[in-house]
C-alpha cells in the first residue's frame, strides 16, 4: 500500500511510514466523507486507527437499523454494538493508510481575534472620567456639563459594581441612576448609545410611552429588563451590569383633571420604583409579558444603571413661573417675560418643578442626579454638520467620493443649513432632513455624468435661489448648475 499515489484533493504520497504520529500539522479525515476535522467536527476514533465524524457515524447507524441491511449484512439480532459484524473483512493496513491526512491539509490557523477574550470592567482598566469625556467629545458635540455629569456617575457606578461591599469598613455605596432634561434633538438619546458603545456594556433602550400598568394592554415595566437580557445575550450576570435608557420619562406624569383611569401614568411610575432601587425581579426570556409559555429567569437590579430621559415640554413655564414670582416686587422685582429668551431655563429645573409637572416624589428620589441638556443653537448645528467623526458632511462626502467626485460646502452653505434645521424647531434631526433635501437631485444627476469632477454647495442653492458650482475634470471649468424643481 506505500506505493500508492494520490493526487488531486487527495494524498500527494505520503504513507504512515514517513509520517510523525505525533505531528499536530496534520488534521484527522473522516474515512467515510473525506472531511477535515474544521470541517466536521471532532473525530470518533474506531479501532484499527479508523476515525469517522460523527455524522457519518449516525449515518451508518441509520442504515444499520434498515431491515434490508440488516439482512444482507447477517445482523438481524444487531443490538447496539452486539452482532457487529467481522472487522477481518477490511483490510486494516488500507484502511489505516487511507486515514493519513493529505500533505495538504494543514490545520487552519487560529484567528487571535476570535480568542480576544471580550472586556470586562474591573477599576484598573476602567477609564477615568476625564477619559470617557474626551471619548465623547469625538461623537457629540457640545452639550460639556451633560457629558462629564454623565461620565462622572457612570465611572462611580461602575467602581460601585466591581467593589461592592467587600471594602474593610463594608460601606455600601448607593447607585446613583439619572434623570436628563432636554428638548428634542439635543442628544439625550445619541448620548447614551455613544456612551454604551464606548464602555462595552449591554443596553437596553426602552420607550415609556409603550408601559402600562399589569394587566392592561401594553408592555409590563419588566420588559425593560427582558430588552437588556437580550441586549446580554440571555447572560443573567452581564445583564445585572448593564444600562437601562428611558426614553419620554415626561409621559408618565399624573394626568391633570381626568376622571379615567391613568394606566400609563402615575401607575407606571410606582411600578418603575422597585426597578430603580434595586430588587430582584422575575423577567420573562425573549418576550416582553409573562405567560406560562415563556420560561422566566430572576434578574437583580441593584447593579444596574438607570438613565431617564424626556423633552419635559411645558416645564419651561413651570420654571419661569416660580423663578419669577419669588422675585415680583421690590427693587429686584422682575418682569413675567424676563426668562422668556433663556436658552439654558430647564438648566434651572428643580425636584419642585418636576413634582408640579407630574412625577410623583418617590420617583424623583430614586434618580439623585437631575440634569439638562442646552438647546442646540446656529453655532453647535454647524459644529455637528462637520466636526464629529460620522458628521453628516463626512458620510456625503464619503458617497460622492465612491464615484470620485469632491464634494464641498462653503461656510455660508453651512450656516443656511443650520438657520433652516433652527426653524424646524427638532433639533439636530433636521441637520439630516434639511442636507437629504437639496442634496437629492445632486446624488440623482452626478451619476449621469463621468465628467463632473467636483461640486461645492453654496448658500443661494440652500436657499432656492440657485445651483451648486460643478467643476469638470482636469479642464478647471466651473459651471453653475440650475436646480432641479
Amino acid at each position: 500500500m506505500d506505493d500508492i499515489k494520490k493526487t488531486g484533493n487527495d494524498y500527494d504520497g505520503d504513507t504512515k511510514d514517513n509520517r510523525d504520529d505525533n505531528d499536530d500539522s496534520y488534521e484527522k479525515v473522516c474515512f467515510m466523507c473525506r472531511r477535515t476535522e474544521s470541517q466536521a467536527g471532532k473525530m470518533i476514533n474506531l479501532p484499527g486507527g479508523i476515525q469517522v465524524c460523527s455524522d457519518c457515524m449516525q449515518k451508518s447507524f441509520d442504515a444499520m437499523d434498515n431491515p434490508e441491511i440488516r439482512n444482507m449484512l447477517n445482523l438481524q439480532n444487531f443490538t447496539g454494538m452486539k452482532g457487529f459484524p467481522d472487522m477481518g473483512m477490511f483490510d486494516i493496513d488500507y484502511i489505516r493508510e487511507r486515514m493519513q491526512p493529505p500533505k495538504g491539509v494543514k490545520k487552519p490557523k487560529e484567528d487571535k481575534k476570535e480568542k480576544k477574550p471580550q472586556a470586562v470592567f474591573d477599576i484598573r482598566s476602567l477609564p477615568a472620567p476625564h477619559k470617557i469625556k474626551a471619548a465623547l467629545d469625538d461623537y457629540v458635540i457640545g452639550q460639556e456639563y451633560a457629558k462629564k455629569v454623565i461620565s462622572v456617575a457612570v465611572y462611580n457606578h461602575y467602581k460601585r459594581v466591581r467593589t461592592g461591599t467587600n471594602s474593610l469598613d463594608e460601606i455600601e455605596i448607593e447607585k446613583s441612576n439619572m434623570l436628563m432634561i432636554g428638548p428634542t434633538g439635543s442628544g439625550k438619546t445619541y448620548l447614551v448609545k455613544t456612551l454604551s458603545r464606548l464602555l462595552d456594556v449591554p443596553l437596553a433602550l426602552a420607550d415609556a410611552t409603550a408601559l402600562t400598568e399589569a394587566g392592561y394592554i401594553g408592555d409590563d415595566v419588566e420588559s425593560v429588563l427582558s430588552k437588556l437580557l437580550s441586549a446580554a445575550g440571555n447572560d443573567v450576570e452581564k445583564a445585572q451590569t448593564g444600562i437601562v435608557f428611558i426614553d419620554e420619562i415626561d409621559k408618565l406624569a399624573k394626568k391633570q383633571n381626568t376622571n379615567q383611569r391613568d394606566v400609563s401614568g402615575e401607575s407606571v411610575q410606582q411600578g418603575l420604583l422597585k426597578l430603580l432601587e434595586g430588587s430582584e425581579v422575575e423577567v420573562p426570556v425573549g418576550a416582553t409579558s409573562k405567560n406560562a409559555m415563556v420560561p422566566m429567569t430572576t434578574v437583580n437590579t441593584k447593579n444596574i444603571l438607570f438613565i431617564c430621559a424626556g423633552a419635559f415640554p411645558g416645564l419651561e413655564d413651570i420654571i419661569k413661573q416660580r423663578l419669577t414670582k419669588s422675585s415680583s416686587m421690590g427693587f429686584e422685582s422682575r418682569l413675567k417675560d424676563y426668562y422668556d429668551d433663556d436658552p439654558d431655563i430647564l438648566t434651572k429645573a428643580t425636584t419642585q418643578d418636576l413634582r408640579e409637572y407630574g412625577m410623583i416624589p418617590e420617583f424623583i428620589g430614586r434618580l439623585p442626579m437631575i440634569f439638562a441638556l442646552r438647546k442646540l443653537d446656529r453655532r453647535m448645528l454647524v459644529r455637528i454638520l462637520k466636526e464629529p467623526k460620522n458628521a453628516i458632511l463626512k458620510q456625503y462626502r464619503k458617497l460622492l467620493e465612491l464615484d470620485e467626485v469632491k464634494l464641498d460646502f462653503n461656510d455660508e452653505a453651512l450656516e443656511a443649513i443650520a438657520d433652516e434645521a433652527l426653524s424646524r424647531d427638532t433639533g439636530a434631526r433636521a441637520l439630516r432632513s434639511v442636507i437629504e433635501e437639496f442634496m437629492l437631485d445632486i446624488m440623482y444627476e452626478i451619476p449621469k455624468d463621468d465628467n463632473i469632477g467636483q461640486v461645492l454647495i453654496t448658500r443661494e442653492y440652500i436657499e432656492h435661489k440657485g445651483g451648486p458650482v460643478i467643476s469638470m475634470r482636469g479642464t478647471g471649468q466651473a459651471l453653475i448648475g440650475e436646480r432641479q424643481n
